[in-house]
């Protein structure tokens, strides 16, 4: 077996996890058909496996959006606190710049190995439209070159029922640190 495949069976319980999530959430995605998601997925076994990935950090991956255009259906990581992948370094310039207490790994490769992206600020703050997230962690998103190309890097959370971008030395890391993901199907 490929490292990047679902056995059947895998493959059988996540989309019946994944199937119940949406309907459970049907305001994240209202007039989308699950039969034509699953379709999608049931053709994409390496889109499948990332959304695995996602479940199994507790993401509790879901149905965000369709882009019509280009006829892919967009899950985000939509647990209520960051996903259980924390205490990351921003990338891996700033994992490896660290002289002393590196964490295990950084967000952008842990989120490449994952096989998905890491969210922009503006799919977060898109996100905390279908609910409220991270209201105890927070997570790191897209930094822009210019900001990471000075050492810094940034991260948003929602307190005081608003979401916040901050920003932090990308080498830093915390427990209740992590990211979100978004994978396009």
């Amino acid at each position: 077996m490929s490292k990047n495949k679902l056995t059947a069976e895998q493959s059988e319980a996540l989309l019946k996890i994944l199937q119940k999530r949406f309907e459970k959430n049907m305001d994240r995605h209202k007039d989308l058909d699950w039969n034509k998601i699953q379709s999608k997925l049931e053709a994409s076994p390496e889109k499948l496996w990332s959304l695995n990935e996602m479940e199994e950090t507790e993401g509790e991956p879901d149905v965000v959006a369709y882009d019509k255009k280009n006829n892919e259906y967009i899950f985000f990581d939509c647990s209520p606190e960051s996903p259980k992948r924390r205490s990351l370094c921003y990338d891996y310039q700033a994992w490896e710049a660290r002289k002393a207490h590196k964490p295990e790994s950084n967000a952008i490769d842990r989120a490449n190995e994952m096989g998905i992206e890491i969210l922009s600020e503006e799919q977060y703050r898109d996100l905390q439209k279908l609910g409220k997230f991270d209201l105890k962690t927070s997570s790191w998103v897209k930094t822009p070159a210019h900001i990471r190309e000075l050492g810094g890097a940034i991260f948003c959370d929602r307190r005081y029922n608003t979401v916040f971008m901050y920003h932090n030395g990308a080498d830093s890391y915390y427990a209740a640190r992590g990211f979100r993901g978004a994978l396009k199907v």
